[in-house]
């Protein structure tokens, strides 16, 4: 072949959200003073692929022939990000110096980052690559620590190689890589504790129940110590695992974030508590370079925000749209992507910043003004959107005393598996799984109110000054209370407990 001609092509992915894009990486050694450049709109972290690949190759031996090299990632107006880059632009280049056969690299999709001594170190994005490598019918070469992951795309041929060096040595028959081994990513989340260790706080357990079993945002209100982080830790516990397809969809996500603990599927409900301080890219997504934000990372668990009224209101009231739409679309000059983000929001706070409003003794010499003030950092729309408000008291001393005598969270999380499996059944038609996700008319159809159940449902909702937002809330509540008993129809007594879920915790 003549000289400046193009010989090697390799593919990989650029990553759109959680969508990926196929690049083609093409590799030409041309005659002329020695070069080696990157071209087609590449980031910092690709550009800087050029001094790792250069040492990667310098580590097994093998020098840079004297030539004008010039990798072209295609498309060319195409943003790539990331330093996965690095091994698909080594393999072509190795193709060129015919280290490797074409032949070898074109039936695979190729992902990894080089360290300087030629070993090929974990990246993000491996699992929806994997999954576009089945697509496109070819296999997939990433780094050893990600080859679990890339098992759960189905049945492809998997090269997770530790170094450039075994992946040479395997392409040469001298060395052949074994295929990764499957396992979960059971230690993702690590809860502490039972339900049975909280003493008192009964009426807040039933709370934490209800929320369990229908999908229910839950707002906690009340003194420091009165146990709301407690309760709010154990809410994964009585979940029910993650079904497969929102498994998959959870371990995308930690996948392109490169936050996958084990490599392995996540089958447990995330738990994220970011901490107060979270700026809005922090939480919701963005940033110069996008990436998923906590409500995203929360996907099909649980997103905790503790000490909630000492959040930033814009970044609180920015929650409010993927509350209610499950996603969350970043728009960027350079990028506009979309990430899930369908989640269950428990909040904590505190009545005011002291903490002790309505304790004569506690309290502090501003109060009730201080709560006021504090609680108006909370705006009316998002506290709209939690369907459980309630207040945790103090715990009474006496309470202390006494030995452990409530439920296991495994007795709970039965009658919550229990009461989802018919949420299930009854919107099996609908794309949807919980009563916290049904609206309008699906949800009217769902409760099966009669004349006396509805009466009562509209005079609160007169008196309460509810939106309609507010009154199917209760509804979906009541809905959720009547499951939990068994119950076909919502009657009054259920729609009579779910409004107690609705008293306003704050005070104005």
């Amino acid at each position: 072949m003549g000289a400046g001609e193009l010989t090697a092509r390799v593919t990989t992915v650029a990553f759109a959200g959680i969508e990926t894009i196929p690049v083609d990486v093409q590799v030409q050694m041309a005659s002329g003073l020695p070069a080696f450049s990157v071209v087609g709109l590449p980031d910092k972290a690709v550009s800087e692929a050029r001094e790792r690949v250069r040492s990667a190759l310098s580590a097994m031996g093998l020098a840079l022939p004297p030539k004008r090299i010039t990798i072209n990632l295609a498309p060319a107006d195409l943003l790539k990000e990331g330093s996965h880059f690095d091994l698909p632009i080594a393999l072509g280049i190795l193709a060129e110096m015919d280290v490797i056969g074409h032949d070898d690299i074109e039936r695979f999709l190729v992902l990894g980052e080089l360290g300087l001594d030629g070993s090929i170190t974990k990246v993000g994005g491996v699992l929806p690559a994997a999954m576009e490598a089945g697509m496109q019918e070819c296999g997939i070469i990433c780094p050893e620590a990600n080859g679990a992951e890339a098992l759960w795309a189905g049945d492809l041929e998997i090269l997770a190689a530790p170094s450039l060096v075994a992946l040479i040595n395997h392409f040469k028959g001298t060395q052949i890589l074994p295929r990764p081994i499957r396992r979960d990513a059971d230690a993702f989340n690590d809860f502490h504790g039972d339900l049975r260790d909280i003493k008192g706080q009964e009426s807040a357990k039933r709370a934490l129940e209800i929320a369990a079993a229908g999908g229910h945002n839950l707002l906690m209100s009340g003194p420091p110590g009165s146990g709301k982080s407690m309760l709010a830790a154990r809410l994964p516990g009585i979940l029910p695992d993650l079904d497969a397809r929102q498994a998959l969809e959870t371990t995308v996500i930690h996948s392109v974030s490169g936050m996958l603990p084990e490599g392995g599927l996540i089958r447990t409900r995330p738990f994220r508590q970011p901490h107060h301080s979270a700026s809005m890219p922090a939480l919701v997504g963005g940033g110069h370079r996008v990436k998923p934000g906590e409500i995203s990372l929360a996907h099909n668990g649980v997103l905790f925000l503790d000490e909630l009224p000492e959040f930033q209101r814009n970044v609180l009231d920015a929650l409010r749209q993927p509350l209610e739409t499950g996603q969350v679309s970043v728009a960027r000059a350079n990028a506009h992507v979309t990430y899930p983000a369908r989640v269950q929001l428990v909040a904590a706070m505190n009545p005011c910043r002291c903490g002790y409003l309505g304790d004569n003794e506690l309290a502090c010499t501003r109060a009730p003004r201080c709560g006021e003030e504090y609680q108006a950092r909370l705006s009316g729309p998002l506290l709209d959107r939690f369907d459980i408000q309630i207040e945790v008291p103090a715990v009474k001393p006496e309470d202390l005393d006494l030995p452990a005598k409530g439920e296991t969270s495994q007795a709970v999380r039965e009658r919550v598996f229990l009461a989802r499996e018919l949420q299930m059944l009854r919107y099996k038609n609908e794309n949807i799984s919980t009563n916290a996700e049904a609206d309008g008319e699906t949800l009217q159809n769902a409760a099966g109110l009669d004349a006396d159940s509805r009466g009562l449902l509209q005079d609160a909702a007169r008196q309460m000054k509810l939106s309609a937002r507010g009154y199917h809330r209760i509804l979906r509540v009541a809905r959720t209370i009547a499951d939990l008993s068994g119950s076909g129809a919502v009657k009054r007594g259920h729609i009579a407990e779910a409004l107690n879920y609705r008293q306003m915790v704050y005070r104005r």
